[in-house]
């Protein structure tokens, strides 16, 4: 890796750790709060692509599984992995290189860099892959019913929504700069 992308490694890391300052919104059906830093994987995903993106989470994952406080709540440690956020955090690890295959897949219809590539890569990626994983992580770790745990995970899927509008905008206007290397 050259030094250009280990730095735009680091500040995807950095932003993604900047966003668990914002405190999380607990909902009481499920014991998974909303939380901005997913919002930090998806531009991590579209910004820098499959390998350094999957490289930028795979950094985070790692702070978290030492013990280091970079997640929401100031939470870190083994024990995330095993509870019932554990399926997101698996999720995000997947997150970038399944954004890339989609963007990749769905060029062929739109232009890579345009809004509607980057929202349905995305969309796809976060919410529909992401919440399947989630879903049946927290089935089987709260030993709750698939049914339960997807009408639980449901009431995410519109500030998911609207994230993922938000990070295909921001990637529209960023990645034109980003490419001029």
């Amino acid at each position: 890796m050259k030094s250009r992308d280990i730095t735009e490694v680091a500040l995807m890391t950095a932003l993604i750790i900047a966003l668990a300052f914002i405190p999380a919104i607990p909902i009481g059906i499920i014991p998974v709060p909303i939380v901005l830093q997913n919002f930090g994987i998806m531009l991590a995903g579209l910004l820098l692509g499959a390998k350094k993106g999957t490289i930028s989470v795979l950094l985070l994952m790692i702070l978290v599984a030492v013990g280091l406080p970079v997640l929401t709540g100031f939470r870190g440690g083994l024990v995330i992995f095993a509870g019932p956020t554990g399926g997101y955090l698996l999720s995000w690890l997947l997150m970038p290189s399944l954004m890339a295959f989609f963007r990749k897949l769905l060029s062929r219809f739109f232009y890579p860099n345009r809004f509607t590539n980057l929202f349905i890569t995305t969309l796809i990626a976060s919410v529909v892959i992401a919440y399947a994983i989630a879903i049946v992580f927290i089935s089987f770790q709260s030993h709750i019913g698939l049914d339960k745990s997807f009408l639980a995970n449901c009431l995410f899927i519109p500030g998911d929504v609207l994230k993922a509008v938000v990070a295909a905008l921001v990637a529209t206007r960023l990645l034109p700069i980003l490419n001029k290397k």
